[in-house]
């Protein structure tokens, strides 16, 4: 739902030897991912997010910082086509800009999260597994438990495109990406997942968006996120759910303002609708 300054990279090693059971472990992933979607729907969380721009020199430069507060929550609705399954998205409610309440007027900055945002454990959906290759990578021990990690690609690559909104702007880079996750051998649990784009990409600006004697392309030089999974629990009744615990992404676009981002999504204060509108709190909640 929501994933080391978030300078995470994906390491491309060579491919170790498959245990036979690879196709039943990426099948148990899949079918604990659709459990998750299911089960998600009825928990809602709060999300800190930090949006630190930096330098070209990749420096801090905090006096322009901007700390944002959400609500957030899962709405999915499952369906055995994958051409007509609707994404697992995260819809986002603005609840504080830098500590306060929002005022009429605020706008976030441009790189804040969306308001409504695909989730990104949905490729691992059984009916959405087929759109990637995936390629094993072995196996360990991620927070205490172990673990096996799988390496993915997308099979096809979609069409760039570059929208804006006012002087944000928005790129899509659709199969330009790569990725591994780490998930519980036994349960299928994800642990952990990383992305990076492959590649370097660059959007010639519209005639109204460039300045005079300014650039007339922007490059996106950098996309890298890693996202973790932690246990919550409920009670009453007792229920443990793998959810995100933080995610933190860095990206680096040559001829924006700024020209890099470090931001940094931490989640906390799970609470689950229980039948009657009953409201129940992670007891460890922050």
């Amino acid at each position: 739902m929501f994933a080391a300054a978030g300078m995470i990279a994906v390491v491309v090693a060579r491919p170790v030897a498959a245990p036979a059971d690879v196709p039943a472990m990426l099948a148990r992933i899949g079918e604990r991912v659709e459990q998750y979607y299911a089960r998600a729907q009825s928990i809602i969380c709060t999300e800190t997010v930090r949006l630190q721009p930096l330098s070209s020199s990749l420096s801090f430069e905090d006096a322009h910082a901007q700390t944002l507060v959400y609500e957030d929550r899962i709405v999915w609705a499952a369906s055995d086509d994958a051409q007509t399954a609707p994404e697992p998205q995260v819809l986002r409610e603005l609840v504080k800009v830098n500590g306060r309440a929002p005022r009429p007027g605020d706008v976030p900055a441009c790189a804040a999260p969306k308001p409504v945002a695909p989730e990104p454990l949905a490729l691992l959906l059984p009916a959405r597994q087929n759109e990637h290759v995936f390629t094993w990578r072995g196996s360990g021990r991620t927070d205490r438990r172990d673990s096996v990690m799988f390496d993915y690609k997308a099979r096809t690559s979609g069409e760039l495109s570059i929208t804006f909104k006012g002087d944000c702007a928005s790129m899509e880079l659709p199969g330009r990406e790569r990725g591994r996750v780490w998930a519980d051998p036994a349960t299928g649990d994800v642990l952990r997942l990383d992305e990076e784009i492959v590649g370097r990409f660059e959007f010639r600006l519209p005639r109204d968006h460039q300045l005079p004697n300014g650039p007339m392309s922007m490059v996106v030089e950098r996309a890298d996120t890693s996202i973790k999974y932690e246990p919550v629990t409920f009670h009453d009744p007792d229920e443990t759910v793998m959810l995100p615990a933080s995610i933190q992404r860095l990206t680096i676009v040559r001829n924006s303002n700024p020209p890099a981002l470090r931001t940094t999504q931490v989640f906390s204060n799970y609470r689950r609708f229980m039948t009657g509108a009953r409201i129940v709190k992670d007891p460890g909640a922050r």
